[in-house]
C-alpha cells in the first residue's frame, strides 16, 4: 500500500490552514499529557496508524507512561486515568464515532462535571481537529516512517 497523493504539495494553502488551526488549538492550554491522550484515542479509533505513530511518540515526549498508552482503548476498565481524562476520552469516543453516539447528555453532564465551558470548546475544538488529520492521512494512505531495524516488527 502507497500513498494515494501528498496533500501539502496538491493544496498547501488548505493544509497550511489547517496546520494554523492544529497550532492554534494547541496553544488553547489543554494539559498536554491530556492533548495526546485524546489525539491517540481518536486516531486508534479511526484506524490511523500514521498519527498513531506519531501521537505515540509525542505522548511519549509529554511523559505519558507506556502502560497508559497501551490501555488507552480499554481506559474504561483500567484505574490509570484521572475522573477529567476519563470524561475528555468520552467525550472524544462520542464525537469521533458521532453517528453511532449522537453526543449523549450523560456524556456531555460527565465532561461538564470536570471542564469549564471555554475548555469543553477547546477539547472540542481539538477531538474535531484530529478526526480531520485522521481523515486526511487515512484517505491519503499516509505512511508512517518505517525503521530498516527488523528486531521492531
Amino acid at each position: 500500500m502507497g500513498p494515494r497523493l501528498n496533500p501539502y504539495d496538491e493544496a498547501p494553502d488548505a493544509m497550511k490552514a489547517m496546520l494554523s488551526l492544529d497550532g492554534f488549538v494547541r496553544k488553547r492550554g489543554i494539559d498536554e499529557q491530556l492533548y495526546w491522550l485524546v489525539k491517540i484515542r481518536a486516531s486508534q479509533i479511526n484506524g490511523c496508524a500514521y498519527c498513531i505513530h506519531m501521537h505515540t511518540r509525542e505522548g511519549r515526549a509529554a511523559g505519558i507512561s507506556e502502560d497508559r498508552m497501551h490501555l488507552l482503548p480499554a481506559w474504561r476498565e483500567s484505574p490509570l486515568y484521572s475522573a477529567k481524562e476519563r470524561a475528555a476520552l468520552a467525550w472524544t469516543e462520542s464525537l469521533t464515532l458521532l453517528p453511532q453516539t449522537g453526543a449523549p447528555d450523560d456524556v456531555f453532564e460527565a465532561l461538564r462535571a470536570e471542564f469549564g465551558p471555554k475548555e469543553i470548546v477547546d477539547l472540542t475544538l481539538l477531538i474535531g481537529t484530529i478526526n480531520v488529520w485522521n481523515r486526511i492521512a487515512v484517505g491519503f494512505r499516509s505512511l508512517h516512517p518505517v525503521s530498516t531495524d527488523t528486531s521492531n516488527r
